[in-house]
């Protein structure tokens, strides 16, 4: 009884906990999931056919494609991904094509089928993604009808493009049959150079995705990032190359005289085209691959390797021996044809044996503008010394980044996949190259620019020399008034004067004339000349003495030719005049009759034409080089022998006649003499 009760108030206790223990744990929330439409990769299994499917006479479609069509007796392709990675593209579920499935060398058409059941619901929308790595243009059909194509399946072969997501929308589920199945065939077809790329080329690398339209539209969208971040360096790369480019031109405003900056602003903006190319055909449908290739191989990259033979050529600034730069325009234009023929890019216009052997030759032409770079380099070293190794850190770059191809046959990896984004080798070896041109760059401009400031320096020492050389601008001597006038169109003048009075006799040496050429050069010249003219006049100052005299000093001088006017004036204004070539002087406004004579330097025995006659009182002569008939305003004027005659009509000073046709338009130098005869001493 005891027990029993004892159980009794035991059960009465853990009755009165039941209620207590309810009111502290309340019932827990719970968040309801709905998993709606999806997408299934459709791995397989696949049945495939190598060659091209008859056409359906009932359907006038491919007779493949058709649902009733038996292929039991094909091929069992599965698509599941075996973790192999994509060399090139560095596709994560990437399969090995037909050639590595028993079809070797096998290029053209060739077929997929799936039979599909498919449950939905009831007029729900389907939709397939294409596969995002195809070997090389394909047409989906299902159940014997054309769905879409990636390429152009129109001419006589197809069009294909550099493989990219594609989407198709697929006939809705039938309300009557929501478990029906379907028959999908893929129609492929590979071109013959495909195969050069790698050993596992042809048809499906990846699985189409089937399922709902918004599934799959979010799977398409998904791999859209398969091809942005396979080119995403090639757009950072061409932003670099385009800053490169502008840098290269820009260096010219510094230095015009070296073409080097011109050569490889030129090569940047061919890689910027490259680059914009690789970028527009992988992104878009507006290149095909065909074009693309055709474009890149067969003149981007022919042009590419052949100017940066010259860019070293030009750098090293080598002119021996002279057939390298004709060589290097042939082996341009026979890597081109070679390449346009040797890669089947003209197939099937030119078959495939004759191609392989332009494809031999396109090896050899490439090989021997190698040599022809290494040949210009080791000439540069030689001549330049530790100044030309300097350069051999960016010719080992560019070597590898043009010889990228031959170097992967040596098994050397190409290509790297940083945080998914793809990087090449050719991408690794520019970036390098970039930066080590721009330091040599850098450094060449510096030089250059240190060169040009002593370069100013030594023009600025010939100004002085020429300033101190030349007369004053106003002589007055007994009988006579000079003025002289000079307008060097450079820094350096080509024109010289020097006006000698004898102090024996009271005469007058005046000798005027033009050197061929400007600048510096021309202004080193003068300074011979003259001190030339100070000497023959210390001898004998008559003016066929001085000018013969000045005609030995110039013979034997290469290209140093001058015109010149050597004229006496006698103190009772008879004046003697010889002449090589100058434009003959004014008396009061007219020209002097002379005979034509070569300029000096040209022959030893030249004869000169000698001419006197005789100033009076207030006869003025004027003495004008020819920059001054040659002034040229901005509609292509000429100044003119007329018009320099009606402004000496009004006696106008050597000054005044010098700005008139400075003001008209200066292409030469200018230099006026100007001789009045007075009847009394004047005062200087």
């Amino acid at each position: 009884m005891n027990r029993f009760r004892g159980l009794f108030s035991l059960l009465l206790c853990l009755l009165a906990t039941i209620p207590a223990h309810a009111q502290t744990a309340p019932a827990q929330e719970m968040t309801h999931v709905t998993l709606g439409p999806s997408s299934v990769p459709l791995y397989g299994p696949w049945k495939f056919r190598v060659g091209d499917s008859p056409i359906d006479p009932a359907t006038n479609a491919p007779l493949w494609a058709q649902p009733g069509f038996d292929d039991s007796k094909w091929e069992t392709v599965d698509l599941t991904p075996q973790g192999v990675l994509d060399p090139l593209g560095g596709f994560s579920d990437y399969v090995k094509g037909w050639t590595a499935r028993g079809h070797a060398g096998y290029e053209g058409y060739a077929w997929y089928r799936m039979r599909v059941q498919v449950t939905a619901q009831p007029n729900e929308k389907l939709a397939l993604a294409g596969p995002s790595y195809v070997d090389d243009a394909y047409q989906l059909f299902s159940d014997g009808a054309l769905v879409g194509s990636f390429g152009k399946f129109s001419g006589h072969q197809p069009i294909f493009y550099f493989t990219r997501p594609m989407m198709f929308d697929l006939p809705a589920v039938s309300a009557q049959s929501p478990s029906s199945v379907r028959v999908l065939a893929f129609r492929l077809w590979m071109a013959p150079d495909t195969m050069v790329t790698q050993a596992d080329t042809g048809g499906l690398h990846t699985a189409p995705l089937l399922g709902d339209a918004r599934a799959v539209s979010a799977g398409y969208q998904l791999h859209w990032l398969e091809p942005i971040r396979n080119h995403v360096a090639d757009v950072v790369e061409g932003l670099l190359y385009l800053l490169l480019a502008i840098v290269a031109f820009s260096l010219t405003r510094f230095d015009r005289s070296d073409p080097v900056y011109v050569w490889m602003g030129s090569i940047f903006v061919l890689l910027v085209i490259n680059n914009t190319l690789i970028v527009v055909a992988a992104w878009s449908q507006v290149l095909s691959a065909n074009t693309d290739v055709v474009v890149q191989d067969g003149f981007i990259t022919p042009f590419l390797l052949g100017a940066w033979v010259m860019v070293w050529w030009v750098w090293f600034r080598l002119q021996r021996p002279a057939w390298v730069p004709g060589a290097v325009a042939v082996l341009t234009l026979a890597f081109m044809v070679s390449t346009i023929i040797g890669e089947d890019l003209l197939y099937p216009y030119i078959s495939i044996a004759v191609a392989d052997v332009f494809h031999t030759i396109s090896l050899a032409v490439r090989l021997a503008l190698l040599i022809v770079l290494i040949l210009i380099v080791a000439w540069g070293i030689r001549r330049q010394g530790a100044e030309g190794w300097l350069v051999l850190p960016a010719v080992v770059l560019l070597i590898v980044s043009l010889f990228t191809v031959e170097l992967l046959l040596l098994h050397i990896r190409a290509n790297w996949f940083p945080f998914g984004i793809r990087v090449t080798l050719a991408q690794t070896a520019n970036l390098l190259l970039t930066a080590v041109l721009f330091v040599l760059l850098l450094r060449r401009l510096l030089l250059s620019v240190r060169e040009q400031r002593l370069l100013a320096l030594d023009v600025k020492q010939a100004q002085e020399v020429q300033r101190v050389i030349l007369p004053e601008a106003i002589t007055a001597l007994p009988g006579l008034t000079i003025e002289n006038e000079y307008r060097p169109a450079r820094e350096v003048g080509g024109d010289f004067y020097q006006i000698i009075p004898h102090p024996a006799d009271g005469s007058l040496l005046i000798v005027a004339g033009d050197v061929a050429g400007k600048g510096l050069q021309a202004g080193m010249l003068v300074a011979l000349l003259v001190g030339a003219i100070r000497m023959a006049a210390e001898v004998n100052p008559e003016p066929l003495f001085v000018i013969r005299a000045l005609n030995r000093r110039l013979l034997g001088r290469g290209e140093a030719h001058a015109t010149c006017l050597a004229m006496r004036v006698a103190a009772d204004g008879a004046v003697t005049l010889a002449n090589a070539g100058h434009l003959p002087p004014y008396v009061n406004g007219q020209p002097i009759d002379l005979e034509g004579a070569l300029p000096l330097g040209v022959i030893e025995d030249a004869e000169f034409s000698v001419a006197r006659f005789q100033l009076q009182e207030n006869d003025r002569l004027v003495v004008a080089s020819d920059g001054i008939v040659e002034a040229m305003n901005e509609q292509g004027q000429l100044f003119g022998f007329a018009r320099v005659q009606e402004l000496l009509q009004t006696r106008l000073s050597a000054a005044e006649l010098a700005t008139h046709a400075q003001t008209f338009g200066q292409q030469d130098d200018i230099s006026v003499i100007a001789v009045t005869r007075t009847a009394s001493l004047v005062p200087a």
